[in-house]
């Protein structure tokens, strides 16, 4: 046994490497990346009060005016009549700022959506390759969980994928389906289930690798949850993200559908 005892400690002193699974040591490195790049999605109108309305999250792609957030988040009709439009709202250099944006491109199979800035650009994040995720692995996800309540704000939860599967699966009972399912399970696909908690602002998050910073997929809260929980009453608390894939599709659209 003494011998053994020498034997560990001459290990931990010449470092020998002892694995650590679940590191997340570089996410405090990693989020400073992020938020410069997330931003409050919501509509403007000059003649309302408040005249800016908070509806989800987004997150600045491509050439960085283009802003990524779900279909369900900006599906409201606008006013149009009284000058309402789409606008997103962030933080920078300690000052607040709006910027007008336009619908570019609508995906409502997989509940994305494409806005385009009229002026100004902001940091993007990159997108990653969701076919390499794996359940288990760790990621984490920013974004405003409760809207503009607490200020431009960014904020950020961990996470593991917990599982993958379809994001719609057959029911036990015929009285449990409807038009959109069965939609669904014409083309299902897969998404991930996660095991922190989203709330409805958080819809349109980025779901990114703590090491790299890419982005792996997109929280939502709302599209899923109607399809994997409709046989629920009260939906559960569970967590989801279409994956990257998806944006990657949606980025390629030239015009809108």
């Amino acid at each position: 046994m003494k011998t053994l005892h020498k034997l560990f400690l001459v290990w931990i002193s010449i470092g020998f490497n002892i694995p650590v699974w679940g590191g997340e040591g570089n996410l405090p490195d990693v989020v400073p990346h992020i938020k410069p790049s997330i931003v409050a999605v919501g509509t403007f109108m000059p003649t309302r009060n408040p005249r800016a309305v908070f509806l989800g999250t987004g997150f600045a792609v491509g050439d960085g005016r283009q802003i990524v957030t779900n279909a369900h988040v900006i599906a409201k009709e606008l006013d149009v009549d009284h000058l309402e439009r789409f606008a997103v709202f962030y933080r920078q250099d300690r000052n607040e700022h709006m910027v007008l944006a336009d619908l570019a491109v609508s995906d409502q199979e997989h509940d994305l959506a494409l806005l385009r800035l009229q002026e100004g650009k902001l940091p993007v994040l990159e997108i990653g390759d969701s076919s390499q995720v794996r359940e288990g692995e760790l990621f984490a996800f920013t974004g405003y969980p409760i809207g503009m309540v607490l200020g431009l704000y960014p904020v950020t939860h961990r996470c593991i994928v917990s599982a993958i599967s379809p994001n719609a699966i057959p029911v036990l009972a015929s009285r449990q389906l409807n038009a959109g399912m069965l939609k669904k399970l014409e083309t299902p696909y897969d998404v991930f289930q996660l095991d922190a908690t989203a709330y409805p602002g958080n819809s349109g998050s980025p779901l990114y690798d703590i090491d790299s910073g890419k982005v792996m997929g997109i929280i939502n809260k709302v599209f899923v949850q109607g399809s994997k929980e409709n046989a629920l009453s009260n939906p559960s608390g569970i967590s989801y993200a279409i994956p990257s894939a998806h944006i990657k599709q949606l980025l390629n659209q030239k015009t809108l559908q």
